[in-house]
């Protein structure tokens, strides 16, 4: 398994009416979080201890709030706030 992202519960649901220049920073700055991840926990599948608890990042236009599972080596992008 690999470290990836998504959107939870959905794209529709949580970007809703953006637009697709914050769209692309969101998107963008989640591809740093799974790298940063990758990096942290290096094979998230056998962890056992708490999962990071939820954060928020800025972005250009707005910011964004995710939570990190690591057993399931994915981040998931829960709500978005533009500007």
């Amino acid at each position: 398994m690999t470290w990836s992202w998504e959107y939870l519960p959905s794209e529709d649901y949580v970007m809703s009416e953006a637009p697709p220049a914050f769209v692309a920073e969101v998107e963008k700055k989640a591809d740093e979080l799974v790298r940063a991840a990758e990096v942290l926990y290096l094979d998230g599948t056998p962890y056992r201890g708490e999962n990071p608890k939820s954060k928020t990042a800025d972005v250009p236009g707005g910011m964004f709030e995710y939570l990190t599972v690591v057993r399931h080596e994915q981040i998931y992008i829960v709500q978005v706030t533009y500007f």
